[in-house]
């Protein structure tokens, strides 16, 4: 294992990048699956990206990772009390009242986090790193609430976070955001099924309550 790593970082990524990677993309497609088991594994993906963006400067990213620790044990009670009488979550659609919050909070977010991380020795790109984490602290949020769009912001955050990891040289977390792309798509099909299957289900339930 020992020499495994060493050929890794003479290749210019690391087995600590390596795994993380691994628990990220099963935690997204345990996600797209609406599956519980997406936020453990989500929390190990977090713990190791926590220490991985520190070595590298990502600062913003390094300190996302500790709101989203905290967002996927907030997710992962959500999915499964957060419905009606304590029930499981379901797939719904954001309404344009949520939008507006979101961006309000999200360039706020940008604009405070820009300003902090700039002034901190060896911060890299640190105005579009702060773009991508309030993005994608919204992204997220969204997820824990099961928002279909969530998938779309998603879609969005991740082409940029393909370029900037690119450039800082990680290029193992590079193509895992590539992936990511990948499965961002497939969530939103699937989401939006499990939506359009809820709402069908709707009529039905109401039905008997009508004719009592």
């Amino acid at each position: 294992m020992t020499a495994f790593c060493a050929w890794l970082t003479a290749h210019g990524t690391s087995c600590l990048e390596v795994v993380a990677v691994i628990f990220g993309v099963v935690s997204v497609y345990l996600s797209t699956r609406e599956k519980l088991a997406s936020w453990p594994t989500a929390l190990i993906n977090v713990a190791l990206f926590f220490v991985l963006f520190h070595r590298s400067g990502l600062y913003s990213d390094m300190g996302l990772q500790v709101v989203y620790f905290a967002l996927s044990l907030y997710g992962w009670y959500e999915w499964q009390f957060g419905g009606a009488n304590r029930t499981e979550l379901r797939v719904t659609s954001a309404s344009p009242r949520q939008w507006a919050i979101l961006g309000v909070i999200a360039v706020i977010a940008w604009l405070a986090l820009a300003q902090i991380t700039s002034r901190i020795k060896g911060a890299a790109i640190p105005y579009m790193d702060a773009a991508s984490v309030s993005v994608s602290l919204v992204a997220q949020w969204m997820m824990t609430r099961k928002l279909l769009e969530n998938w779309l912001v998603w879609l969005a955050v991740d082409v940029v976070y393909v370029g900037m990891f690119i450039y800082k040289g990680l290029y193992l977390t590079a193509g895992n955001y590539a992936i990511y792309l990948v499965l961002a798509g497939m969530g939103y099909v699937a989401w939006r099924k499990s939506l359009a299957a809820s709402l069908a289900e709707q009529p039905a339930q109401a039905a008997p309550v009508a004719a009592v």
